[in-house]
């Protein structure tokens, strides 16, 4: 069992930033592919970015390239997003997936996930 708590969602203007975090405990977190997926009101939930189990391989959505980044510290079991330039159109609860060995190409599909951590509200006024 992997257990995924988010955190660092709040309330920011447009054309700020946030950093979420997602902590991770029980198994190996280093074997875990770790992406991000965000869900706003009335729509399904959608791949952010992604990083790689075993390199330095990152994965984005187009509509946040350039914009967010996805880094991992295996030593303290976290995963990060960090979130530049918000818009409006980001505002969703943002979860953490982690996927066993899964190669980051395919980290965009949310049925490839084992584990989720509950969600953290970001909210970008305009």
């Amino acid at each position: 069992q992997v257990q995924l708590v988010e955190s660092g969602g709040g309330l920011v203007q447009a054309g700020g930033s946030l950093r979420l975090s997602c902590a991770a405990s029980g198994r190996t977190f280093s074997s875990f592919a770790m992406g991000w997926f965000r869900q706003a009101p009335g729509k399904e939930r959608e791949f952010v970015a992604a990083i790689s189990w075993s390199t330095d391989n990152t994965y984005y959505a187009d509509s946040v390239k350039g914009r967010f980044t996805i880094s991992r510290d295996n030593a303290k079991n976290t995963v990060y997003l960090q979130m530049n330039s918000l818009k409006p159109g980001d505002t969703a609860v943002y979860y953490c997936g982690a996927a066993l060995k899964l190669p980051v190409m395919l980290a965009r599909f949310e049925r490839r996930y084992d584990y989720w951590g509950q969600g953290t509200q970001v909210t970008v006024s305009s």
